[in-house]
Protein backbone atom coordinates (compact mmCIF):
# COMPACT_ATOMS: atom_id res chain seq x y z
CA UNK A 1 0.00 0.00 0.00
CA UNK A 2 1.37 3.40 -0.95
CA UNK A 3 1.81 6.28 1.47
CA UNK A 4 -1.00 8.16 -0.28
CA UNK A 5 -3.39 5.22 0.04
CA UNK A 6 -2.47 4.78 3.70
CA UNK A 7 -3.04 8.47 4.39
CA UNK A 8 -6.39 8.35 2.59
CA UNK A 9 -7.44 5.30 4.60
CA UNK A 10 -6.51 6.96 7.89
CA UNK A 11 -8.33 10.14 6.90
CA UNK A 12 -11.52 8.32 5.96
CA UNK A 13 -11.43 6.25 9.17
CA UNK A 14 -11.14 9.50 11.15
CA UNK A 15 -14.04 10.99 9.18
CA UNK A 16 -16.12 7.87 9.82
CA UNK A 17 -15.44 8.10 13.56
CA UNK A 18 -16.63 11.72 13.61
CA UNK A 19 -19.76 10.83 11.61
CA UNK A 20 -20.63 7.93 13.90
CA UNK A 21 -20.14 10.18 16.92
CA UNK A 22 -22.40 12.87 15.44
CA UNK A 23 -25.05 10.30 14.53
CA UNK A 24 -24.87 8.73 17.97
CA UNK A 25 -25.34 12.16 19.58
CA UNK A 26 -28.43 12.71 17.41
CA UNK A 27 -29.77 9.27 18.31
CA UNK A 28 -29.29 9.84 22.05
CA UNK A 29 -31.08 13.20 22.13
CA UNK A 30 -34.79 13.37 22.94
CA UNK A 31 -36.60 13.51 19.58
CA UNK A 32 -38.76 16.45 20.68
CA UNK A 33 -35.89 18.57 21.95
CA UNK A 34 -33.88 21.34 20.39
CA UNK A 35 -30.76 19.27 21.13
CA UNK A 36 -31.97 16.61 18.71
CA UNK A 37 -32.53 19.17 15.98
CA UNK A 38 -29.09 20.70 16.54
CA UNK A 39 -27.40 17.28 16.56
CA UNK A 40 -29.12 16.29 13.30
CA UNK A 41 -28.18 19.62 11.75
CA UNK A 42 -24.52 19.15 12.71
CA UNK A 43 -24.55 15.64 11.24
CA UNK A 44 -26.15 16.91 8.02
CA UNK A 45 -23.63 19.73 7.67
CA UNK A 46 -20.67 17.43 8.22
CA UNK A 47 -22.11 14.78 5.87
CA UNK A 48 -22.55 17.44 3.17
CA UNK A 49 -18.87 18.32 3.50
CA UNK A 50 -17.87 14.65 3.34
CA UNK A 51 -20.03 14.13 0.24
CA UNK A 52 -18.25 17.02 -1.45
CA UNK A 53 -14.85 15.69 -0.38
CA UNK A 54 -15.53 12.19 -1.67
CA UNK A 55 -16.93 13.50 -4.94
CA UNK A 56 -13.77 15.57 -5.34
CA UNK A 57 -11.93 12.32 -5.98
CA UNK A 58 -13.73 12.27 -9.35
CA UNK A 59 -12.21 15.63 -10.23
CA UNK A 60 -8.72 14.43 -9.32
CA UNK A 61 -9.28 11.29 -11.37
CA UNK A 62 -10.50 13.35 -14.33
CA UNK A 63 -7.43 15.59 -14.14
CA UNK A 64 -5.08 12.62 -14.20
CA UNK A 65 -6.82 10.99 -17.16
CA UNK A 66 -8.06 14.11 -18.91
CA UNK A 67 -7.70 12.57 -22.35
CA UNK A 68 -9.93 9.60 -21.44
CA UNK A 69 -13.49 9.45 -22.62
CA UNK A 70 -15.78 10.12 -19.69
CA UNK A 71 -13.48 12.34 -17.66
CA UNK A 72 -15.82 15.28 -18.31
CA UNK A 73 -18.65 13.17 -16.91
CA UNK A 74 -16.61 12.66 -13.73
CA UNK A 75 -16.30 16.42 -13.29
CA UNK A 76 -20.04 16.88 -13.91
CA UNK A 77 -20.85 14.18 -11.34
CA UNK A 78 -18.57 15.83 -8.78
CA UNK A 79 -20.25 19.19 -9.36
CA UNK A 80 -23.63 17.49 -9.06
CA UNK A 81 -22.70 16.10 -5.65
CA UNK A 82 -21.45 19.54 -4.62
CA UNK A 83 -24.85 20.97 -5.60
CA UNK A 84 -26.64 18.26 -3.61
CA UNK A 85 -24.47 19.01 -0.58
CA UNK A 86 -25.18 22.73 -0.98
CA UNK A 87 -28.91 22.12 -1.18
CA UNK A 88 -28.85 19.75 1.80
CA UNK A 89 -27.44 22.35 4.20
CA UNK A 90 -30.41 24.63 3.46
CA UNK A 91 -33.01 21.98 4.30
CA UNK A 92 -34.69 20.82 7.47
CA UNK A 93 -32.25 18.36 9.12
CA UNK A 94 -34.52 15.36 8.50
CA UNK A 95 -34.87 16.19 4.81
CA UNK A 96 -31.15 16.98 4.56
CA UNK A 97 -30.16 13.65 6.09
CA UNK A 98 -32.52 11.78 3.77
CA UNK A 99 -31.14 13.62 0.74
CA UNK A 100 -27.55 13.00 1.83
CA UNK A 101 -28.19 9.30 2.48
CA UNK A 102 -29.63 8.97 -1.03
CA UNK A 103 -26.66 10.88 -2.47
CA UNK A 104 -24.19 8.57 -0.74
CA UNK A 105 -26.04 5.55 -2.15
CA UNK A 106 -25.86 7.13 -5.61
CA UNK A 107 -22.15 7.80 -5.06
CA UNK A 108 -21.67 4.12 -4.20
CA UNK A 109 -23.33 3.15 -7.47
CA UNK A 110 -21.06 5.47 -9.42
CA UNK A 111 -18.03 4.06 -7.61
CA UNK A 112 -19.07 0.59 -8.74
CA UNK A 113 -19.41 1.87 -12.32
CA UNK A 114 -15.82 3.10 -12.07
CA UNK A 115 -14.73 -0.27 -10.73
CA UNK A 116 -16.38 -2.13 -13.59
CA UNK A 117 -14.72 0.25 -16.09
CA UNK A 118 -18.08 1.52 -17.39
CA UNK A 119 -16.78 4.90 -16.23
CA UNK A 120 -13.03 5.62 -16.39
CA UNK A 121 -11.25 4.18 -13.38
CA UNK A 122 -7.75 3.31 -14.53
CA UNK A 123 -6.06 5.85 -12.28
CA UNK A 124 -7.35 4.57 -8.95
CA UNK A 125 -6.20 1.30 -7.37
CA UNK A 126 -8.40 -1.71 -8.14
CA UNK A 127 -9.63 -1.98 -4.55
CA UNK A 128 -10.71 1.67 -4.40
CA UNK A 129 -14.10 1.36 -6.12
CA UNK A 130 -15.33 -1.46 -3.90
CA UNK A 131 -13.94 0.05 -0.70
CA UNK A 132 -15.44 3.44 -1.55
CA UNK A 133 -18.85 1.92 -2.35
CA UNK A 134 -18.90 0.07 0.98
CA UNK A 135 -17.85 3.25 2.79
CA UNK A 136 -20.56 5.27 1.02
CA UNK A 137 -23.29 2.79 1.99
CA UNK A 138 -22.10 2.81 5.61
CA UNK A 139 -22.11 6.63 5.65
CA UNK A 140 -25.62 6.64 4.16
CA UNK A 141 -26.80 4.37 6.98
CA UNK A 142 -25.16 6.57 9.61
CA UNK A 143 -26.90 9.62 8.10
CA UNK A 144 -30.29 7.96 7.91
CA UNK A 145 -30.41 6.36 11.38
CA UNK A 146 -31.55 9.56 13.16
CA UNK A 147 -34.33 9.97 10.57
CA UNK A 148 -35.61 6.45 11.24
CA UNK A 149 -36.13 7.07 14.92
CA UNK A 150 -38.29 10.17 14.41
CA UNK A 151 -41.95 9.72 15.38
Amino acid sequence: MTDGARAMAVAFVAIAIVMVRLSRTALKADTNSAASLVAELRLAQFAALVLTLTAGIYIGSALVQESSTGSGLDVALAVGFLVIGSIAVTQDPSNALTLLAAAFIAHAGIDLLHGSQILPGNVLPTWHATASAIYDVAVAAVCYLPVLRRP
